[in-house]
């Protein structure tokens, strides 16, 4: 910790986070109000000048061409990696294609070797107001939409009203604290918050997409037509065929090519998603060549299945890229909207279930590592007691949190590796049986006679196969357990209107993240917003208070201490069970890609990497 990062500070902000609603404070407080500036920092950093040409990780020398066809894995709102049936990837309903937000620019765009600061896209400058609840971008003259047309700030104010009203559960969340979208003039406009936003809102605000007011006014904003919508990005919509591809082709014209943000960045002239239903499918469809570039999520196939004849020539190469120190979750969800999850005991024993060690022998090749933490591979993961620092957050809350929180940080249990460890399944029955669940010959069930059923929902066979044993030792303590896949749609939908008892999910939260990406995992708040991302249904006023906390930090060494904090916390409610990360990136290509080193926060390889023509000549596929 730093030496200005004292004790007395904690104390402070923990007083204003319990006696007051979340207010702004000091947001961006050592940035200067009344001055147009090039970007925004969470902590006032900069690591790019006004004046920067281009971002390092960024290549100006490369060059333009050459098709890009890969399977991309995360996706963002409404997206979906195995079917589509919209365009519009800023809704609620439908599936639509990942990388749809390549067509649209935004406001302000991060450096993904950056993880504190947004550098202007659309918005040349940005001006803090005195108050720091209003934010005023003045727009770059030269932006256009790909039909040629103006961006002005009246398609801003328009495009935010639109998704305040009318876009995704996660967009309307983090807009919450809206109060205005104004244009001053026509390149002007100005965002003005409530008051009660937190500090870093805005970041989520100004990376929003900006849609044409005058296309899409009065039209439908929603997911029943499978139209593109008109946009101002360095890709738009090319061929496509509903649920089984999508082409993205590269704006010749496109107005920010030559910006410091994009220069050097999006090179190839289309990107080609193909969407498959089965993984195995997906697989061969890499080995023949018709995918080029594959992020390999089974760690068998990648344990065994890189043995066919382009990669034994030389035409493929396989190779790890190391992980980002982003904060992410992965793990499983118990849904505790409804009653029979509602007890930790039951949470506790269900994950007591799970042995890891056995399915990262025989399922994973051992290249999983056990994930204890909310926010495994970052700074943000607590391990062992707590600070003095974190403990000034915590002790606000005892008798309100766990007493576990004030130990050593929760961890996983450790098997014996057999799959069926008795001293931990005898715990978990142990545990059902103090929260009033008793056998009934075969299955467990309560005073008022229901059972205790878990229904795992799954999209891909795989997760099937890699369950199974978890579900069997279920069943072995009582748990009336049971694994369903659905299809993608389906899947989707029931995450949507939290129809589930158990599911799976990975989710990334950023290098720093925002109260409003907090939010709408962890906080009440989001609880029965149907389609959030808080899954189990997290309602408890000290968690709230701990992201509002969060929220306040006025340094990362703070977000630091309030993270780690917040993880003791979620991790003794039990509310999540986390399962396995790999610290890399397990990647395998058709060896026809030039690129730089990765940037360490973020690994979009289609905006990075380019095609090499003399590399493709050599191995036949120029």
């Amino acid at each position: 910790m730093s030496a200005c990062f004292s004790r007395r500070r904690f104390l402070e902000l923990a007083g204003a986070a319990l006696s007051a609603p979340l207010l702004p404070g000091k947001a961006f407080a050592r940035l200067p109000t009344g001055t147009a500036l090039h970007g925004i920092s969470a902590f006032g950093e900069f690591k790019y000048p006004a004046d920067f040409s281009h971002f390092e990780y960024a290549n100006p020398d490369a060059p333009n061409g050459g098709t890009f066809n890969f399977q991309p894995t995360y996706w963002y709102y409404n997206q979906n990696v195995l079917t589509f049936n919209t365009l519009n990837s800023y809704v609620r309903g439908g599936d639509a294609p990942p990388r749809m937000e390549m067509c649209f620019d935004q406001l302000m765009t991060w450096a993904w070797d950056e993880p504190d600061a947004l550098y202007g896209l659309l918005a040349e400058t940005v001006t803090l107001s005195e108050d720091r609840n209003s934010f005023t971008f003045r727009l770059r003259p030269e932006a256009r939409f790909h039909d040629g047309s103006p961006l002005t700030a009246e398609d801003v104010v328009f495009s935010y009203n639109l998704l305040k009203e009318k876009g995704h559960p996660q967009i309307v969340l983090s807009l919450r604290q809206l109060v205005e979208a104004e244009a001053v003039d026509r390149q002007t406009c100005r965002l003005s918050f409530s008051g009660k936003q937190s500090e870093r809102t805005i970041f989520d605000a100004v990376q929003l997409p900006v849609f044409s007011r005058e296309a899409l006014e009065g039209e439908p904003f929603d997911s029943s037509e499978i139209k593109p919508l008109p946009g101002s990005g360095p890709y738009k919509v090319g061929r496509f065929s509903a649920g089984r591809y999508i082409e993205y082709d590269r704006v010749e014209e496109y107005w920010a090519r030559e910006l410091p943000v994009r220069r050097g960045l999006y090179h190839f002239d289309r990107i080609r998603l193909d969407f498959f239903r089965d993984r195995n499918a997906a697989f061969e469809a890499f080995k023949k060549g018709d995918a080029m570039w594959r992020e390999e999520m089974t760690s068998r196939v990648w344990a065994t299945g890189y043995d066919f004849p382009a990669l034994q020539e030389g035409q493929v190469v396989k190779r790890e890229f190391p992980g980002e120190p982003r904060a992410s979750l992965q793990g499983w969800a118990l849904n505790q909207r409804r009653s029979r999850f509602a007890d930790s005991r039951v949470r506790e024993a269900i994950a007591l279930c799970f042995d890891f060690k056995w399915t990262n022998r025989n399922f994973f090749y051992e290249l999983y590592e056990r994930r204890h933490s909310m926010f495994e591979h970052s700074d943000f993961a607590a391990s062992g007691r707590p600070s003095p620092e974190e403990l000034e957050i915590l002790k606000e809350f005892r008798g309100q949190i766990p007493d576990e929180a004030f130990g050593e940080a929760v961890m996983q249990p450790v098997s014996d590796g057999s799959g069926r460890d008795r001293d931990l399944l005898s715990r978990a029955r142990q545990l059902l049986n103090e929260a009033g669940w008793q056998s009934d010959g075969r299955f467990l069930q309560n005073e008022a006679g229901e059972r205790l059923v878990l229904e795992y929902i799954v999209r891909d066979e795989v997760f099937v196969q890699v369950a199974s044993p978890f579900i069997q030792n279920l069943r072995a303590v009582g748990i009336d357990a049971s694994i369903r896949r659905l299809d993608a749609s389906q899947y989707e939908r029931r995450l949507t209107d939290f129809d589930f008892d158990m599911v799976g999910v990975h989710f990334s939260l950023g290098a720093t993240p925002t109260y409003d990406a907090l939010e709408v995992v962890f906080h009440s708040r989001s609880a029965e917003v149907q389609g959030s991302s808080n899954l189990p249904g997290t309602a408890d006023p000290a968690v709230d208070r701990i992201v509002e906390f969060a929220g306040r930090a006025e340094s990362r060494e703070e977000l630091i201490v309030a993270m780690r904090a917040l993880d003791r916390v979620l991790r003794a409610r039990r509310d999540w069970i986390p399962n396995w990360y790999s610290p890399n990136h397990r990647v395998a290509y058709w060896d026809m890609f030039g690129f730089r080193d990765k940037p360490d926060y973020f690994f979009p390889v289609e905006a990075l990497w380019w095609y090499h023509e003399e590399k493709a000549k050599a191995i036949g596929r120029a």
